[in-house]
C-alpha cells in the first residue's frame, strides 16, 4: 500500500470544513483498534478505499516558500471562520511540528503582509495520542487556536481519563473543547447500560460538542446490541447512525452554530 504524500494542502471535505492536516494517518489510533477508534474511523476506512497505509503517520511539510504563501492566501480566501487541523490523522502524533506548521501559517511573509491571528481561526481535533509539553502549550497560547479533546463513553477508562485530564490541562492556554462523540446505547444489554451511564455522567458534568456515531452493520457495538442504530439522511445519502440527541446537528458545516467550537 501506499502512504499519504508528505506535501500539505488545504482542501475542502463534503461537510464544507477546510482542513489543512500537518499528519496524514493515525498509526497511535491503529494500535489501539485495528479499524481506527471505535472499530470504525472514518478517515481509515477512506484511506483504505483508495489504498492507503493509514497505520503510517505521515508529517506535511510546505513545499517551499512560495507554496506557504499560497496557502496563506487560500486560508485569507476560505468561506468559514477557521481551519481544522486532524481530519484525516491526529496532530498529537507529532506535536512539535504541527506547532511548526501553525507558526508558518500565522506569522507573515516577506512576500505577504498577511496576519492570521486577528482573522482565521485554527481549530486541532486530536485524542491526545501524545501529551503537549509545558513549552508547546505556552507557545499555543500566542495564537487563536481552539482546541477540540475527542472523548466518548465508548473508550475504556484509561483513554478517557487521560483525555479529560488534558482537556483541562489546556484551558489557561488556550479555547478547549469537549468534543463528545455520543451514541443511542441499548439499555437493555449490560454493556450498553453500563456505557449509558457514563455517557450520562458526562453529559452532567461538561458542557460538550455533540457529534453522532456513523458505524458499519459489521460493527461489533452494532452486532451485539449495545448500542441501537438506525439509517438516517447525512448530506447526500443514507448512513446508518446512533444518534442519542434528536437536535445533534448533521448538516452542512457553514450552517452550523457551533462551529466546532469556536462559538461555544
Amino acid at each position: 500500500m501506499r502512504t499519504y504524500k508528505n506535501i500539505i494542502s488545504l482542501s475542502k471535505n463534503e461537510r464544507g470544513i477546510w482542513d489543512l492536516d500537518t499528519v496524514k494517518g493515525c498509526k497511535s489510533g491503529l494500535l489501539e483498534n485495528e479499524n481506527g477508534c471505535y472499530n470504525d474511523c472514518y478517515a481509515y476506512k477512506t484511506a483504505k478505499r483508495y489504498g492507503i497505509d493509514f497505520s503510517q503517520s505521515i508529517d506535511r511539510h510546505f513545499e517551499n516558500e512560495a507554496h506557504r504563501n499560497l496557502i496563506v492566501k487560500q486560508i485569507e480566501k476560505i468561506d468559514m471562520p477557521f481551519i481544522r487541523i486532524g481530519c484525516a490523522g491526529d496532530p498529537s502524533e507529532n506535536w512539535e511540528h504541527t506547532i511548526k506548521i501553525i507558526r508558518q501559517i500565522k506569522e507573515n511573509s516577506q512576500l505577504s503582509l498577511f496576519d492570521l491571528s486577528s482573522k482565521k481561526q485554527v481549530v486541532i481535533i486530536t485524542r491526545h495520542w501524545n501529551l503537549l509539553t509545558e513549552a508547546q502549550l505556552q507557545e499555543i497560547s500566542k495564537y487563536n487556536i481552539c482546541i477540540n479533546t475527542s472523548v466518548s463513553a465508548l473508550d475504556n477508562e484509561r483513554l478517557l481519563k487521560k483525555s479529560l485530564d488534558q482537556y483541562e490541562r489546556i484551558k489557561p492556554y488556550c479555547k478547549s473543547i469537549l468534543r463528545l462523540v455520543s451514541c443511542d446505547f441499548n439499555e437493555e444489554n449490560s454493556i450498553g447500560k453500563l456505557k449509558a451511564e457514563t455517557q450520562r455522567k458526562l453529559l452532567a458534568s461538561y458542557h460538550v460538542l455533540d457529534t453522532v456515531f456513523r458505524p458499519s452493520y459489521k460493527n461489533k457495538l452494532v452486532i451485539d446490541g449495545i448500542i441501537n442504530v438506525k439509517k438516517m439522511s447525512f448530506m447526500k445519502s443514507k448512513v446508518l447512525v446512533s444518534k442519542f440527541n434528536k437536535k445533534t446537528f448533521t448538516g452542512k458545516c457553514n450552517s452550523c452554530t457551533e462551529m466546532c467550537g469556536i462559538n461555544i
